[in-house]
């Protein structure tokens, strides 16, 4: 066993047994494991047991205490009941989805039962629930500031994974086929393939900018702008075009929302970072300016894409046959189209690689409607609280605002709106959201109810004046 193993088997038995003392801080430190979960030195299970691992013993352990701590403590749950509702509903479409495909495992011969409960039930709900203790155990300022922290840190850590092991021409230029090769080797080495990492950096660096009110001293601002560039650089290095549209797409989003200023600069970097960063270039502009047998110069759809827009008529024609209820999880097996794909054209397409159209095939209109409200309603909450005066409101709505948008852009080519290992931050992320406009509801409830607001100031002074009481209730 390496060090690096011991050293890991030593934190998780600490906080193992820390979780009994103050359970929302291993948490924290169950979260930022996240940065390292999915590596392949990292042990998947124990003595052959499936799904017996460090992550999961370690959460397991925090969620006892979480329950023995609610007894103790007497708290409430105070979750919005809309809210409640809609995650309810969302859970129970994936739980729906699971049965059907259950039930009906056709072209699932080779996926034993057991697996299929662990992978699409069991470890597809359970990404869910720190973002929910997360949710119910930030009852302070320094509870929240810590929490947004730790994700940060988790994005932090993968982009380090990535410049670490991934040679710098593969943003400075090279040879594309033997660049994306390593690409796709090293990224697999960290859990995720490269696409999907690109998607899981492309919000983080934007969140990183928008928590950098909360940062008084000049050194510690310089840390973490170095550290927003740190991740937009490793992003840059995976060389996933999906998330480097999701990135453009969520700054230009926030730019529009509260930054308009920065507008100006939108011109100025799409002339530089081409220049900065010719093998991300390159890589963007894949398929375009091909020359065909006649000579011609041609845009190449199947590379670009990465054959995206081939499948996507076959899927929507099969969302046509079911589109009130869809066909059920894995529909795109179990229905036989990956297949025929398979057959038709030589090349493996396990999902959709478009998470609307994957819903809609397999949950349908009436299965997706929940989720497409749960996360309209997460992305006002958060859009509301990234434009308030308050700083640190600003920032989790920052946070929780970047990776949602981020996802929902890299969404059109990849990602899923099922949970996964690597979208636990961006649920912990939306659930921070909602814990701070439930406090900043009932701070202003407070705040309206106190006699200091008889006394009349003009408008911009008493705005100033609410947002400094507010930061001060929430303490």
């Amino acid at each position: 066993m390496s060090i690096r193993i011991t050293a890991l088997y030593l934190v998780v038995a600490g906080l193992s047994i820390y979780a009994w003392k103050d359970w929302f801080k291993s948490l924290c430190g169950l979260i930022l494991l996240m940065g390292v979960i999915e590596h392949e030195d990292m042990p998947k299970t124990m003595l052959g047991i499936q799904g017996l691992n460090l992550w999961n013993i370690l959460f397991l352990m925090i969620l006892l205490a979480w329950i023995a701590s609610r007894r103790r403590d007497n708290l409430t749950w105070d979750m919005p009941r809309h809210a409640s509702v809609l995650l309810i509903l969302y859970l129970g479409v994936i739980v729906l989805g699971f049965l059907r495909a259950v039930f009906d495992r056709s072209y699932l011969g080779h996926y034993p039962l057991a697996s299929l409960i662990s992978e699409e039930l069991i470890n597809t709900v359970k990404w869910v629930l720190p973002g929910i203790l997360l949710f119910d155990g930030c009852r302070s300022r320094k509870q929240v500031v810590m929490a947004l922290v730790c994700i940060l840190a988790v994005y932090l850590l993968l982009s380090m994974q990535v410049m670490k092991r991934m040679p710098f021409e593969s943003a400075l230029g090279g040879e594309n086929e033997r660049i994306q090769r390593i690409r796709l080797k090293i990224c697999l080495s960290i859990g995720y393939s490269a696409p999907n990492l690109s998607a899981i950096l492309a919000g983080a660096s934007w969140a990183m900018l928008a928590a950098l009110p909360l940062v008084h001293k000049k050194k510690h601002w310089l840390l973490l702008l170095a550290a927003a560039g740190m991740v937009s650089f490793g992003q840059a290095l995976t060389g996933g075009r999906a998330g480097y549209l999701a990135w453009g797409a969520t700054g230009l989003t926030l730019c529009l929302l509260k930054w308009r200023k920065y507008l100006l600069l939108a011109p100025v970097m799409l002339i530089v970072l081409p220049m900065v960063f010719p093998g991300t270039a390159e890589r963007m502009l894949q398929g375009f300016g091909q020359t065909d047998a006649s000579g011609e110069k041609t845009v190449n759809d199947y590379e670009m894409t990465s054959g995206r827009t081939l499948i996507w008529p076959y899927v929507i024609d099969k969302i046509g046959e079911s589109p009130v209820v869809g066909h059920g999880r894995l529909a795109m097996a179990r229905i036989g189209l990956r297949d025929k794909l398979m057959a038709d054209y030589g090349e493996s397409f396990p999902h959709p690689h478009n998470m609307y159209l994957q819903t809609l095939l397999d949950n349908g209109i009436l299965g997706s409607i929940p989720i497409f409200l749960f996360w309209g309603t997460m992305l006002v909450y958060s859009a509301r609280l990234f434009r308030s005066r308050n700083r640190l409101y600003a920032a989790v709505g920052g946070l929780s605002l970047s990776l949602m948008l981020a996802q929902l852009f890299a969404g059109i080519g990849s990602q899923y709106f099922y949970p996964t290992a690597s979208t636990l931050t961006v649920w912990a992320a939306m659930l921070l959201a909602l814990r701070v406009h439930v406090e900043e509801k009932r701070a202003q409830e407070v705040l309206q109810a106190d006699s200091v607001w008889d006394v009349p100031l003009p408008i911009p002074e008493r705005e100033v004046a609410y947002a400094h009481a507010e930061e001060a209730a929430w303490q």
